[in-house]
């Protein structure tokens, strides 16, 4: 692209974006297997799960000419990451779960998987033998990781729209260049 318009972002690149997809495959998973057919939480929590892809996409897509509008969108999807974490939460207290502690075999061993770039299709295949409790406690594991990722990304962004300015910023900074104004 030229001087004005940034190349927009590759989501597909971000390693945020590729938890989100295996979180959206946990948790549609998770709901068809573990919750009641007709319960409203299953649209919740899936669209959350959803919201929480799409809106880095969507984020990504539009930063080639507003960074607010990315900020935004990313802001989005850490919100809505946040609200599936709860139903995941909640799912473990209200029907008397453990939820794994700091340390224990279980989060430790599920959070350095997190940690690697382990597939969808890796990860789904040890979902696809787990019971629900289990499968509560890697997608709170991997939505914890993913909002840490997020709010790295916002501050990364934060810092680039305080050196760059925004897409208004450049315009006006190309224009002059253009004329040769010198101030």
């Amino acid at each position: 692209m030229g001087e004005l318009l940034n190349s927009p972002g590759n989501y597909s690149n971000l390693i945020c974006y590729k938890k989100t997809e295996i979180i959206y495959r946990i948790t549609f998973f998770f709901c068809e297997h573990f919750l009641r057919k007709g319960d409203r939480t299953i649209d919740q929590m899936v669209q959350a799960a959803r919201s929480g892809k799409q809106n880095i996409i969507e984020g990504c897509a539009a930063s080639a000419t507003s960074s607010e509008t990315e900020i935004k969108l990313i802001n989005v999807a850490k919100a809505s990451l946040k609200e599936l974490l709860e139903d995941y939460e909640d799912f473990i207290k209200t029907r008397g779960f453990s939820k794994w502690e700091k340390g224990s075999k279980e989060y430790e061993y599920m959070r350095k998987l997190g940690g690697t770039n382990a597939s969808a299709s890796f990860i789904m295949e040890i979902v696809k033998t787990r019971p629900p409790e289990t499968i509560a406690n890697m997608a709170i594991i991997l939505l914890n990781q993913t909002d840490y990722l997020l709010h790295r990304l916002l501050e990364n962004l934060e810092k680039r729209f305080l050196t760059e300015g925004g897409f208004r910023e450049k315009m006006t900074r190309l224009r002059k260049k253009h004329r040769g104004d010198t101030f």
